[in-house]
């Protein structure tokens, strides 16, 4: 069977949540989405801000999910289910910081029952959250309505439990803290279903997800003198299907993937994937190389990876150079100085693919977010908009150069403050999920 083209797939604006009529100065900054996950299933996605609050939406399509007659099964809908509170203001004594609130990354454990458990984290404290419904009962048939009176034993009445309305609880199982000294910015679950880790800028550390007192350091990149500190850790993720490997990503460029099986801490890495810079370096060189998210596929044959420039995707057998390169902000080379003084070329892009890793997604300025074909050099271009007309036909790629277009924006009319730095894929449907501002969009291709 022939893998899925941008040719053959034609994508719609399917929902939107918490859409907002002012424009993106008015929207609170503690309303901002900061990541987006779905389950393991599809059914459900958790989404966090950046006021520490988690929403979780469920699918009320769930009979048509399964169905055959794909073309004629309605793209999948969701609806609100539940939202807490999952991480707090706090105060660092010892440095004089305050700790955001900030919800980094959400990730759905494997489900063993029918309540879920999600892993939560700010920079500082992993959480552990059950989230499960609950059945809110209260006694009927009293005596003292039976307004006949009661004459004998047989008038009375043995009081009764029913089932007034089902609520959805949440509550932290775990709260894994103290073990960072530096900002958490990513959590990976390990296939065996006990283990994740979690990483900061100098270090990565394994957990059992039953013992939040106890961590080990597998990872250490701390120099004794900190001066001499030339790279830092940007993501860390574990391998779907081998428990004892695990990637993680440098300001530098480079992926390193590590055994565990080698030695308890890591440090000698087992591959390292870096692409040979043959250019002309700049100012901002190291910048814009620095990576700021990686995926593996599925099946974990193929690494995908974005720094601000480029998106990429590496064989997991080829440490030399990525098999495809895609130029992302390749208009935006003129404009660095610009979006240095602005700070927006610090911004974080996260990536994701398809479940059969043959799409790639990644998101861009103006509300835009492209889709990739891997095998072909086809490009979809979106706006994350309910306007059918922002959504464009798929467009042929050069040398991993895009096309210039008549409706391609200028470097200057590029409203950098509307950006898609968050989106998830759904495991095993054409359905993507981005946040914009304090919105999230779902998008479906039939």
């Amino acid at each position: 069977m022939a893998a899925p083209s941008t040719d053959n797939l034609e994508w719609k604006f399917s929902q939107v949540f918490g859409e907002g009529r002012g424009s993106v100065e008015e929207v609170q900054e503690i309303d901002v989405l900061s990541c987006i996950e779905f389950d393991h299933s599809g059914d459900f996605i958790a989404v966090g801000d950046r006021g520490g609050r988690i929403v979780i939406f469920e699918r009320e399509d769930k009979a048509e999910k399964n169905s055959k007659d794909k073309k004629k099964a309605r793209s999948p809908e969701y609806k609100f289910y539940t939202e807490f509170q999952s991480h707090e203001l706090e105060f660092d004594c010892l440095k004089s910081l305050e700790i955001e609130e900030k919800i980094n990354k959400i990730k759905w454990c494997s489900r063993s029952n029918n309540a879920h458990f999600l892993l939560s984290t700010n920079d500082k404290t992993v959480k552990l959250w059950k989230v499960h419904e609950k059945k809110i009962k209260a006694v009927s048939s009293y005596n003292h309505n039976n307004k006949a009176g009661i004459k004998t034993a047989r008038d009375l009445q043995i009081p009764t439990l029913d089932t007034r309305e089902l609520v959805v609880a949440h509550s932290p199982r775990r709260v894994f803290s103290n073990a960072h000294a530096y900002h958490i910015n990513s959590i990976s679950l390990n296939s065996d279903g006990e283990t994740y880790i979690s990483s900061d800028d100098l270090r990565i550390n394994l957990w059992n997800l039953g013992i939040s007192d106890q961590s080990f350091n597998i990872v250490d990149i701390k120099p004794a003198n900190m001066e001499e500190l030339t790279e830092v850790i940007t993501s860390a993720e574990f391998h779907p299907k081998s428990c004892h490997l695990f990637m993680y990503s440098s300001s530098k460029g480079t992926i390193k993937l590590a055994d565990m099986r080698a030695s308890a801490l890591c440090d000698q890495h087992a591959k390292v994937f870096e692409e040979t810079d043959t250019g002309s370096k700049s100012f901002f060189s190291e910048i814009i190389s620095s990576i700021s998210d990686i995926k593996f596929s599925k099946d974990g044959r193929y690494i995908l990876s974005r720094d601000y420039m480029t998106l990429k995707v590496w064989d997991i057998n080829m440490e030399s150079r990525p098999v495809r390169t895609i130029q992302i902000h390749d208009n935006l080379k003129t404009k660095l100085c610009d979006l240095y003084e602005n700070d927006c070329i610090f911004d974080k892009f996260e990536c994701t693919m398809s479940h059969d890793g043959n799409l790639l997604m990644t998101g861009s300025y103006h509300n835009f977010f492209n889709i990739y074909d891997r095998n072909s050099k086809n490009e979809v271009q979106l706006e994350a908009t309910k306007v059918a007309s922002k959504i464009k036909k798929p467009t042929k790629m050069k040398g991993g150069l895009k096309k210039k277009s008549k409706d391609e924006i200028s470097p200057d009319n590029i409203e950098f403050g509307k950006k898609i730095l968050h989106a998830a894929w759904h495991p095993s449907d054409h359905l993507v999920a981005v946040g914009a501002a304090n919105n999230l969009y779902l998008f479906h291709a039939n």
